[in-house]
């Protein structure tokens, strides 16, 4: 059985099966195997690790250990909760007609970084007035209708991570921001906050950046200065917001103190660099990397949710499903016909009931031909039974969503 246990009752020869610290960035550790000494579970500790998951039946077991089924299913009722708050945006532009411009938009904010960190490489200033008017572009579209830049978001290529993960970072940042109310002069700080967030990797030794294994310690110290890098990079570019410089700098500082730059915890982070926290880690999760196999968006919330109170604000994370809601686009739902669909729209009135594009059927096993379904409409007769993984079906979902 597996179970989650807290790190304060880890035994040698117990059998991790899973370490639970996807939150940790550039988490490059071996996730599993026998714990053969007394160091190893003291590495585990000084991670910051709360708890991690066993298998008694290949391992020691933990008499008082959660089970992982019930943890999962607290999980779907935390998000269940969620999808009863109500939906955070209004959308006045169909997705169709939305999508060509967000493409633009999502092309020149791809070049647009790409662009700056060569100029910061080469010792260059940064000319933050293209930044300000991309916000601005980013910001309408996103008024306009959320749900187009959130598809592209979902189409992503593992080799260039760094650049669209900046991108992928604003565009969550500008859904979140819209959703708490925020003026549009915070909309855009954080926005462009977001962009530039990861401006300080510039400054990382490649052979550290990209390496596909295991990080050493030392070099895992090195990685981390990427985030004190960018503050101090913003600080010296002129015309630079502050709320800019708080979302780049915060990114990765956690609740509890367990994160960097400076071990900031609870009050201490910003309320920018709490959102952009929980923002940063969902996108991180659900993204395939070279070292990390991407998770589904469900399963990156309930991650979100396991993991508040410890590492990240609790009730800004609610905030931030409801936001981006408990199907986010680029879900993949198991329906009642047992139909499959992917989430193209999310539900302005029902963060239950989005919008899908079905595109197989589980009790045949094919395909079946496209066609899109609102299961809010009064028609509609089929429901969502769970998120599913597309992996387990064989299915690309980028050539789906547009």
């Amino acid at each position: 059985m597996i179970k989650r246990v807290p790190v304060a009752d880890l035994r040698v020869g117990m059998y991790i099966t899973d370490l639970n610290n996807d939150w940790i960035p550039h988490n490059t550790r071996n996730r599993r195997g026998f714990l053969r000494d007394d160091a190893t579970i003291d590495k585990i500790r000084q991670m910051g690790v709360q708890y991690v998951y066993i298998d008694a039946d290949r391992g020691l077991d933990c008499p008082h250990g959660e089970p992982a089924g019930e943890v999962e299913r607290r999980s779907e009722a935390l998000l269940e909760a969620a999808g009863e708050l109500k939906p955070s945006h209004t959308r006045y532009r169909p997705l169709a007609d939305e999508l060509d411009v967000a493409v633009q938009i999502h092309g020149e904010a791809q070049s647009l970084v790409n662009h700056v960190m060569q100029d910061v490489k080469l010792g260059r200033a940064i000319n933050i007035t293209p930044f300000n008017q991309l916000a601005e572009e980013l910001q309408s579209s996103v008024f306009r209708n959320p749900n187009a830049l959130s598809c592209l978001g979902r189409i992503r290529d593992k080799d260039t991570y760094l650049m669209e993960h900046s991108v992928n970072l604003s565009v969550l940042m500008s859904l979140y921001g819209k959703g708490m109310g925020h003026s549009a002069n915070v909309l855009h700080q954080t926005i462009v906050g977001a962009l530039l967030h990861d401006i300080g990797k510039i400054l990382t030794p490649e052979h550290i950046l990209h390496k596909p294994g295991r990080l050493t310690r030392e070099e895992l110290e090195i990685m981390k200065k990427h985030a004190r890098d960018s503050r101090d990079i913003l600080l010296a570019t002129e015309g630079i917001g502050e709320l800019t410089v708080l979302t780049a700098a915060q990114h990765h500082e956690r609740m509890d103190g367990t994160g960097y730059p400076e071990g900031l915890a609870g009050d201490e982070i910003s309320l920018y660099g709490r959102m952009v926290a929980i923002a940063d880690v969902y996108d991180a999760l659900t993204s395939d990397r070279v070292y990390h196999q991407g998770m589904t968006p469900t399963q990156g919330l309930k991650k979100l949710l396991e993991w508040s109170g410890t590492h990240l604000d609790p009730e800004l994370v609610r905030q931030f499903i409801r936001c981006i809601g408990i199907y986010p686009v680029g879900s993949l739902v198991l329906l009642a016909s047992g139909r499959l669909g992917v989430v193209i729209e999310t539900n302005d009135d029902d963060l239950r009931l989005p919008v899908v594009r079905l595109v197989y059927h589980t009790r045949f096993r094919m395909p079946i031909p496209v066609e899109t379904l609102d299961l809010a409409h009064p028609s509609n007769q089929d429901r969502i039974e769970r998120a599913v993984d597309p992996a387990n079906y064989g299915l690309n979902l980028s050539n789906l969503l547009i």
